[in-house]
């Protein structure tokens, strides 16, 4: 009887194999999104009545007089005002401070949650992000042994929902990362931080990371008494450079934001105590700022205002900014998409204008995180990220905060 049933097994496997391939490889679909409003955040300018047609994950035609297939499905948001997706340049999908746990702090995070908990966690907060409008992310480390990697390909490979991940793996740092170890308890950071001193650890620790799945890498400069210096983090630019890849680095104080400023890095983040020197430095050296202003609400009036005077700043020096949020708490009646839409507020209260706030939201995150020929505009041949406010975000940029259409690679997600 087993003989007759293996048999019976592999005649059918074909069939079964053309089925599985019929159900996950169907027909493109096509959507017509009929637009009261199209902003195009790159040039700030908003066309009127115009007709966005889908195929299957992608765009395939946009203009005012589209022809709509008689087959297509129509999306009628005629009173909204379409934009593409949002972008968060920096998060931590697979990390929940729970502060009535945590005690407010993620080493205590780190050690209470595996992995595998934290890339369930990664499924949930990638899918609030997704909810409120961000279609895209770069989730910049603290996934413990690399669940962030797990999550980016389930996502990729249709298992669950959520934003496009561009993701870090483990952060690479001088010893110690941003913990303070006992003699007794060394492993204490693993696997949150790859430590590396000398020249082949640092390209060891960024070999590593791409193996197991990292897009791009990230270091932190200056959480000890002891920084990597402009030269150890040019090496490790040069390192990352060399396999296609970007370098972020995370910044705490003057004297590592002046390092990887002088270094060139492909973005600084945080760099709340940049001086205005810094800041042009950065400019002049093509550094994106990820400034990860953050809100009252997740900091206290003292360091909220010091985050907007340097955002006020770096407007008015004129750096490239991406907007970032570096959310990773969990808060009564929050989710992580409603917390990250609110930074919004302190881009608001640092003067910035609604345009350019967009386009840090946007095509300038598209860019560094090297997705613009993909995503981060609405154009035929692109990624079908698209997103619809009740009002036109360049004239109130708060109506970001009720998205009311989401659609993520052609699918519609919240409608």
């Amino acid at each position: 009887m087993s003989i007759r049933i293996a048999r019976l097994f592999f005649l059918l496997l074909p069939l079964f194999a053309m089925s599985v391939q019929s159900q996950t490889n169907p027909a493109p679909r096509l959507v017509a999104i009929k637009a009261g409003k199209l902003l195009d955040p790159e040039t700030g300018k908003t066309a009127v009545n115009q007709i966005i047609l889908v195929e299957g994950k992608r765009i395939k035609e946009i203009g005012g007089n589209v022809a709509i297939p008689a087959e297509a499905k129509v999306v009628d948001l005629s009173n909204a005002t379409v934009l593409p997706g949002l972008f968060d340049a920096h998060t931590h999908l697979c990390m929940t401070v729970i502060p009535n746990r945590d005690h407010g702090d993620y080493f205590f995070t780190t050690l209470l949650d595996p992995t595998g908990y934290r890339a369930i966690e990664g499924v949930a907060n990638g899918m609030a992000m997704l909810q409120s409008g961000f279609t895209t992310v770069r989730d910049i480390g603290n996934a413990g042994n690399y669940a962030d990697t797990d999550l980016r390909m389930a996502i990729e490979d249709g298992w669950v929902q959520g934003p496009t991940v561009v993701n870090a793996g483990i952060i690479i740092a001088p010893y110690g990362g941003q913990f303070h170890l006992q003699p007794e308890k060394k492993d204490l950071a693993t696997p949150e931080y790859l430590f590396a001193d000398s020249r082949d650890e640092m390209r060891k620790a960024i070999r590593q990371n791409l193996h197991f799945g990292a897009k791009f890498i990230k270091i932190v400069v200056d959480d000890q008494q002891y920084i990597y210096s402009a030269d150890d983090i040019r090496f490790m630019v040069a390192e990352a450079h060399a396999a296609g890849v970007k370098l972020a680095a995370h910044c705490w104080t003057h004297a590592g934001a002046r390092n990887a400023a002088e270094a060139g890095v492909d973005s600084i983040e945080h760099g709340f105590q940049m001086t205005d020197e810094d800041l042009q430095l950065a400019k002049k050296n093509g550094v994106t700022l990820v400034g990860t202003e953050f809100t009252e609400k997740l900091s206290n009036a003292a360091e909220h205002k010091i985050w907007v005077d340097r955002l006020r700043r770096a407007y008015k020096i004129g750096i490239n900014m991406a907007f970032g949020t570096d959310v990773d708490v969990a808060m009564p009646g929050e989710t992580r998409g409603t917390l990250a839409i609110d930074y919004i507020q302190s881009w608001t209260e640092a003067g910035v204008p609604a345009t350019d706030t967009l386009r840090a939201m946007t095509v300038n995150a598209a860019r560094l995180l090297g997705v613009d020929k993909e995503r981060g505009f609405l154009k035929p041949g692109m990624a079908a990220d698209i997103i619809a406010t009740p009002e036109n975000p360049t004239e109130n940029i708060q109506t970001l905060k009720k998205v009311s259409f989401v659609m993520k690679d052609g699918a519609i997600i919240k409608q």
